[in-house]
């Protein structure tokens, strides 16, 4: 790269005209004038760029690791929104009880326990990811078998309601209601309360009178309430003038 600015001096020293002798009384005058004078040569350097200076080469490095692969392995126990397999791309398909998030990941939606398996029903090739509910279930289902479905609910025996008992029957201890409402509903907290239309009408069966609301003159009251406002205003004022005249008699005089 150098060798061209290199050779530059040496070729201008050999295009130079030969040295024409001239008689001289002194052989050292004579020497002086056969030697042409020759300046040192400059040599110019010029430092180039080794890193570039925009573009893909000062761009992102290999980042860390993504953490990918199964979190999960078979046969253990999920709860709704624990990932399963983290991936990029669909080398696994959700199955029962599974979705994909938009990053690939297949998580769960029920609790169980984890199924990698094939279902050549579905696809020859795709390997899925499911949760069953039991831990010795398999998937996949047989076909036309009844969907497993976990809707929040635990199965309970129901009990027959026990026959209602009569004033002969009654245990001691028991407490007998004498009457109890027709129209009674159940409230918002499982309570039964009779209706509202009932609630408002149990005074008037009991004969019982509220004060009539008699509506007065506004403007007046508004004149009245004006007036008492002004007094207790000019009350302020004059209890503030007091305070000040009795500083300004404490206070003495300051000696010159």
């Amino acid at each position: 790269m150098l060798r061209p600015r290199l050779f530059a001096p040496a070729r201008a020293l050999l295009q130079t005209s030969v040295p024409v002798f001239t008689p001289s009384k002194h052989i050292l005058d004579s020497l002086r004038s056969a030697t042409p004078a020759v300046s040192s040569p400059s040599l110019s350097f010029i430092r180039h760029a080794t890193h570039q200076a925009q573009g893909r080469a000062n761009g992102a490095k290999q980042g860390p690791g993504k953490r990918l692969g199964a979190k999960k392995s078979g046969g253990e126990y999920v709860v709704p929104g624990n990932i399963i397999f983290r991936q990029r791309g669909t080398s696994w398909y959700p199955g029962e009880n599974c979705k994909m998030g938009r990053d690939h990941c297949i998580y769960a939606v029920e609790a169980g326990y984890v199924r990698y398996y094939k279902d050549p029903a579905k696809h020859p090739d795709r390997q899925y990811i499911g949760v069953v509910f039991n831990k010795e279930d398999k998937l996949p289902y047989p076909p036309n078998a009844v969907r497993r479905r976990r809707l929040n609910m635990l199965p309970t025996p129901i009990a027959e309601p026990e026959a209602p008992k009569t004033e002969e029957g009654v245990a001691e201890g028991d407490i007998v209601v004498a009457a109890v409402a027709t129209n009674a509903t159940n409230g918002k907290r499982y309570q039964i309360r009779p209706t509202n239309w009932e609630i408002g009408r149990a005074g008037e069966e009991r004969a019982q009178t509220v004060k009539k609301f008699i509506p007065g003159n506004r403007f007046l009251a508004w004149r009245k309430r004006a007036k008492r406002r002004a007094r207790a205003r000019e009350a302020r004022k004059l209890r503030n003038a007091q305070k000040l005249a009795k500083k300004a008699k404490v206070a003495k005089p300051k000696k010159r």
